[in-house]
């Protein structure tokens, strides 16, 4: 069974690094990870960074490798996987994300998304991250738990089309996209489901909401304590633990 990991914003595959060596451990091996295009990967002529797009970019990544498939989402990364459950009943064998709280019908949008969802002061927010220096940015990352070989590696990969991929994806996604998400996912009610929530991530909204999209589904849900948004990097070790449980089970 293949596993597969689709990281989100602003970020390219590199985070998921500790966790793989932890599974590679573990006698996991089949493993791909899939970066959306402008995050890591080239982005197809005529791109629109649309969340129709990234969703059938997903699905057709996972019907090439076939199989019973272990999905793993983070951040927007998790945002495709569940419109890809809403829309693909029985894709995958399983899944696992945080931010399950992004569908929830109160979520409303973070700050920083809210400045990228608003015209002018998205293009500059956006524009300050690729004009960003690369120790500046490692400075500023490490503050969120990242190692600094891995915020290094992630600087490289943040340029102009990351940049517009990041608006685009964004404003299409404003409310009441997410809710409208939200109920159809529900409705769908995707088997073999592990929510995640790291105590001190605040960016998809108040635990309570994730735990209610979850027990809307019948997901098991597992908390991180004393880790934030980048849980994969912060304890690496209790989520390999925690995703080679669930994919037993």
């Amino acid at each position: 069974m293949t596993k597969v990991f689709v990281h989100g914003n602003p970020e390219t595959s590199v985070i998921w690094k500790p966790v793989v060596e932890l599974l590679n451990d573990r006698r996991i091996n089949d493993i791909v990870l899939l970066s959306p295009p402008g995050f890591g990967s080239p982005t197809p002529k005529d791109w629109g960074g649309t969340v129709r797009e990234y969703t059938q970019w997903l699905a057709d990544e996972l019907k090439a490798i076939g199989g019973d498939i272990d999905l793993v989402g983070h951040d927007w990364g998790a945002g495709h996987v569940f419109r890809v459950l809403a829309e693909y009943p029985g894709i995958v064998r399983s899944w696992a994300t945080d931010c399950v709280g992004l569908m929830h019908r109160d979520y409303v949008w973070h700050d920083a998304a809210q400045g990228w969802q608003t015209p002018e002061v998205g293009e500059q927010m956006v524009q300050g991250m690729v004009d960003m220096d690369a120790d500046t940015f490692v400075a500023a990352f490490g503050g969120l738990g990242f190692p600094e070989d891995i915020a290094r590696e992630m600087k490289q990969g943040i340029d102009a089309e990351m940049a517009r991929c990041i608006l685009a994806l964004y404003r299409d996604a404003a409310q009441p996209a997410m809710r409208a998400l939200g109920s159809r996912f529900i409705e769908q009610s995707p088997k073999r489901g592990l929510v995640i929530i790291a105590e001190n991530d605040h960016y998809a909204g108040p635990h309570e909401t994730h735990e209610e999209i979850a027990t809307a589904v019948g997901a098991k849900v597992r908390h991180l304590e004393g880790c934030g948004h980048w849980w994969m990097l912060e304890k690496p070790e209790e989520a390999a633990r925690m995703l080679a449980g669930h994919w037993i089970k």
